[in-house]
Protein backbone atom coordinates (compact mmCIF):
# COMPACT_ATOMS: atom_id res chain seq x y z
CA UNK A 1 0.00 0.00 0.00
CA UNK A 2 2.79 2.43 0.94
CA UNK A 3 4.61 1.67 -2.31
CA UNK A 4 1.41 2.28 -4.27
CA UNK A 5 0.78 5.58 -2.47
CA UNK A 6 4.36 6.68 -3.09
CA UNK A 7 3.66 6.54 -6.82
CA UNK A 8 1.03 9.25 -6.34
CA UNK A 9 3.47 11.91 -5.14
CA UNK A 10 3.40 15.01 -7.36
CA UNK A 11 6.43 15.73 -9.55
CA UNK A 12 8.07 19.16 -9.49
CA UNK A 13 9.33 19.17 -13.08
CA UNK A 14 8.39 17.79 -16.50
CA UNK A 15 9.89 14.27 -16.51
CA UNK A 16 11.88 12.89 -19.43
CA UNK A 17 10.31 9.68 -20.71
CA UNK A 18 11.20 7.04 -23.32
CA UNK A 19 8.85 8.80 -25.72
CA UNK A 20 10.14 12.37 -25.19
CA UNK A 21 11.21 13.83 -28.54
CA UNK A 22 14.54 15.54 -29.19
CA UNK A 23 12.88 18.21 -31.34
CA UNK A 24 9.33 19.45 -31.93
CA UNK A 25 8.79 17.76 -35.30
CA UNK A 26 10.27 14.35 -34.46
CA UNK A 27 7.51 11.98 -35.53
CA UNK A 28 7.26 8.44 -34.16
CA UNK A 29 4.25 6.15 -34.11
CA UNK A 30 4.43 5.42 -30.37
CA UNK A 31 5.11 9.05 -29.52
CA UNK A 32 2.31 10.39 -31.69
CA UNK A 33 -0.11 7.76 -30.31
CA UNK A 34 0.67 8.89 -26.76
CA UNK A 35 0.35 12.53 -27.81
CA UNK A 36 -3.03 11.95 -29.49
CA UNK A 37 -4.33 9.87 -26.57
CA UNK A 38 -3.27 12.52 -24.07
CA UNK A 39 -4.92 15.32 -26.03
CA UNK A 40 -8.09 13.28 -26.47
CA UNK A 41 -8.26 12.55 -22.72
CA UNK A 42 -7.68 16.28 -22.09
CA UNK A 43 -10.61 17.21 -24.35
CA UNK A 44 -12.92 14.62 -22.78
CA UNK A 45 -12.08 15.99 -19.34
CA UNK A 46 -12.89 19.48 -20.52
CA UNK A 47 -16.24 18.24 -21.86
CA UNK A 48 -17.14 16.75 -18.47
CA UNK A 49 -16.72 20.15 -16.81
CA UNK A 50 -18.91 21.73 -19.50
CA UNK A 51 -21.63 19.08 -19.15
CA UNK A 52 -21.60 19.35 -15.35
CA UNK A 53 -23.13 22.83 -15.51
CA UNK A 54 -21.15 23.82 -12.41
CA UNK A 55 -18.66 25.94 -14.30
CA UNK A 56 -16.06 25.39 -17.01
CA UNK A 57 -12.33 25.85 -17.18
CA UNK A 58 -11.66 29.53 -18.10
CA UNK A 59 -10.90 28.93 -21.79
CA UNK A 60 -13.98 26.76 -22.12
CA UNK A 61 -16.06 29.53 -20.52
CA UNK A 62 -14.89 31.74 -23.39
CA UNK A 63 -15.52 29.03 -25.99
CA UNK A 64 -19.01 28.44 -24.61
CA UNK A 65 -19.73 32.18 -24.62
CA UNK A 66 -18.69 32.45 -28.26
CA UNK A 67 -20.73 29.33 -29.06
CA UNK A 68 -23.85 30.87 -27.54
CA UNK A 69 -23.45 34.00 -29.65
CA UNK A 70 -22.46 32.37 -32.95
CA UNK A 71 -24.23 29.02 -33.03
CA UNK A 72 -20.97 27.14 -33.59
CA UNK A 73 -20.25 24.11 -31.38
CA UNK A 74 -18.01 24.60 -28.34
CA UNK A 75 -15.39 22.39 -29.98
CA UNK A 76 -15.33 24.52 -33.13
CA UNK A 77 -15.09 27.67 -31.02
CA UNK A 78 -12.21 26.10 -29.09
CA UNK A 79 -10.45 25.41 -32.40
CA UNK A 80 -10.98 29.00 -33.57
CA UNK A 81 -9.69 30.44 -30.29
CA UNK A 82 -6.62 28.19 -30.40
CA UNK A 83 -5.87 29.23 -33.98
CA UNK A 84 -6.18 32.92 -33.07
CA UNK A 85 -3.91 32.47 -30.04
CA UNK A 86 -1.40 30.64 -32.25
CA UNK A 87 -1.37 33.70 -34.53
CA UNK A 88 -0.31 35.77 -31.52
CA UNK A 89 2.90 33.69 -31.43
CA UNK A 90 4.13 35.42 -34.62
CA UNK A 91 5.28 38.73 -33.08
CA UNK A 92 6.68 36.81 -30.11
CA UNK A 93 8.73 34.54 -32.44
CA UNK A 94 7.58 31.35 -30.72
CA UNK A 95 8.02 28.14 -32.73
CA UNK A 96 5.13 25.64 -32.99
CA UNK A 97 5.58 21.89 -33.24
CA UNK A 98 3.67 18.78 -34.15
CA UNK A 99 2.11 18.79 -30.69
CA UNK A 100 0.97 22.40 -31.10
CA UNK A 101 -1.04 21.69 -34.24
CA UNK A 102 -2.34 18.38 -32.87
CA UNK A 103 -3.46 20.22 -29.73
CA UNK A 104 -5.68 22.54 -31.78
CA UNK A 105 -7.40 19.77 -33.73
CA UNK A 106 -7.69 16.86 -31.29
CA UNK A 107 -8.85 18.74 -28.20
CA UNK A 108 -11.55 20.56 -30.19
CA UNK A 109 -12.80 17.25 -31.61
CA UNK A 110 -12.71 15.52 -28.21
CA UNK A 111 -14.72 18.29 -26.53
CA UNK A 112 -17.54 18.01 -29.06
CA UNK A 113 -17.36 14.20 -28.92
CA UNK A 114 -17.60 14.17 -25.12
CA UNK A 115 -20.51 16.60 -25.07
CA UNK A 116 -22.41 14.29 -27.42
CA UNK A 117 -21.52 11.02 -25.65
CA UNK A 118 -21.59 11.69 -21.90
CA UNK A 119 -25.08 11.82 -20.32
CA UNK A 120 -26.25 14.99 -18.60
CA UNK A 121 -26.04 14.55 -14.80
CA UNK A 122 -29.31 15.15 -12.95
CA UNK A 123 -28.05 15.36 -9.36
CA UNK A 124 -25.62 17.83 -7.79
CA UNK A 125 -23.53 14.91 -6.50
CA UNK A 126 -23.06 13.60 -10.04
CA UNK A 127 -22.31 17.09 -11.36
CA UNK A 128 -19.54 17.35 -8.77
CA UNK A 129 -18.22 13.90 -9.75
CA UNK A 130 -18.10 15.06 -13.38
CA UNK A 131 -16.04 18.08 -12.35
CA UNK A 132 -13.56 16.03 -10.29
CA UNK A 133 -13.17 13.36 -12.97
CA UNK A 134 -12.79 16.11 -15.58
CA UNK A 135 -9.98 17.79 -13.62
CA UNK A 136 -8.25 14.43 -13.21
CA UNK A 137 -8.52 13.67 -16.93
CA UNK A 138 -7.19 17.09 -17.93
CA UNK A 139 -4.24 16.50 -15.59
CA UNK A 140 -3.51 13.06 -17.05
CA UNK A 141 -3.93 14.29 -20.61
CA UNK A 142 -1.63 17.25 -19.96
CA UNK A 143 1.10 15.03 -18.51
CA UNK A 144 0.98 12.65 -21.48
CA UNK A 145 1.06 15.26 -24.23
CA UNK A 146 3.60 17.56 -22.54
CA UNK A 147 6.08 14.72 -21.94
CA UNK A 148 6.05 13.99 -25.69
CA UNK A 149 8.12 17.16 -26.14
CA UNK A 150 6.47 18.05 -29.46
CA UNK A 151 5.76 21.67 -28.63
CA UNK A 152 3.38 23.43 -26.24
CA UNK A 153 -0.29 24.05 -26.91
CA UNK A 154 -1.16 27.49 -28.30
CA UNK A 155 -2.18 28.90 -24.91
CA UNK A 156 0.85 27.53 -23.04
CA UNK A 157 3.23 28.76 -25.73
CA UNK A 158 1.67 32.21 -25.64
CA UNK A 159 2.06 32.29 -21.86
CA UNK A 160 5.74 31.26 -21.86
CA UNK A 161 6.54 33.63 -24.73
CA UNK A 162 5.10 36.62 -22.86
CA UNK A 163 7.05 35.51 -19.79
CA UNK A 164 10.35 35.42 -21.72
CA UNK A 165 9.71 38.73 -23.47
CA UNK A 166 8.57 40.71 -20.43
CA UNK A 167 10.26 39.02 -17.49
CA UNK A 168 6.94 38.85 -15.65
CA UNK A 169 6.80 35.61 -13.59
CA UNK A 170 5.11 32.84 -15.56
CA UNK A 171 2.53 32.20 -12.84
CA UNK A 172 1.48 35.85 -12.89
CA UNK A 173 1.26 35.84 -16.69
CA UNK A 174 -0.93 32.73 -16.58
CA UNK A 175 -3.17 34.27 -13.91
CA UNK A 176 -3.65 37.50 -15.87
CA UNK A 177 -4.48 35.64 -19.08
CA UNK A 178 -6.91 33.29 -17.33
CA UNK A 179 -8.70 36.15 -15.56
CA UNK A 180 -9.13 38.16 -18.78
CA UNK A 181 -10.34 35.08 -20.67
CA UNK A 182 -12.73 34.14 -17.86
CA UNK A 183 -14.19 37.65 -17.61
CA UNK A 184 -14.71 37.87 -21.37
CA UNK A 185 -16.32 34.42 -21.43
CA UNK A 186 -18.73 35.31 -18.64
CA UNK A 187 -19.70 38.55 -20.42
CA UNK A 188 -20.52 36.45 -23.50
CA UNK A 189 -22.70 34.09 -21.47
CA UNK A 190 -20.30 31.24 -20.64
CA UNK A 191 -20.80 29.28 -17.43
CA UNK A 192 -18.50 29.97 -14.48
CA UNK A 193 -19.05 28.74 -10.95
CA UNK A 194 -17.99 26.07 -8.49
CA UNK A 195 -16.48 23.92 -11.22
CA UNK A 196 -14.36 26.85 -12.41
CA UNK A 197 -13.08 27.46 -8.87
CA UNK A 198 -12.29 23.77 -8.31
CA UNK A 199 -10.47 23.62 -11.65
CA UNK A 200 -8.33 26.64 -10.74
CA UNK A 201 -7.61 25.16 -7.31
CA UNK A 202 -6.73 21.60 -8.29
CA UNK A 203 -5.54 21.54 -11.92
CA UNK A 204 -1.94 22.33 -11.00
CA UNK A 205 -1.84 19.48 -8.50
CA UNK A 206 -3.57 17.15 -10.96
CA UNK A 207 -0.90 17.81 -13.61
CA UNK A 208 1.98 17.50 -11.11
CA UNK A 209 0.57 14.26 -9.70
CA UNK A 210 0.18 12.87 -13.23
CA UNK A 211 3.77 13.84 -14.02
CA UNK A 212 4.81 11.89 -10.91
CA UNK A 213 2.91 8.77 -11.97
CA UNK A 214 4.34 8.93 -15.52
CA UNK A 215 7.87 9.43 -14.19
CA UNK A 216 7.71 6.50 -11.77
CA UNK A 217 6.07 4.15 -14.25
CA UNK A 218 8.65 4.89 -16.97
CA UNK A 219 11.62 4.74 -14.60
CA UNK A 220 10.56 1.61 -12.72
Amino acid sequence: MNEWLSRLRPHKTVPKTPWTAEHRWEFGLQRFSILAFGLFIFGLGDSLLIISGLGNAPWSVLAQGISINTGFSIGVCTLIISALVLALWIPLKERPGLGTLSNILIIAFAIDFGIQVFPQPQLFFMELIYVLIGITMVGIGSALYITCGLGPGPRDGWMTSIHRRTGIPVGRVRLMIELVVLALGVLLGGTAGLGTALFALFIGYSVALSFGVVSRITHG
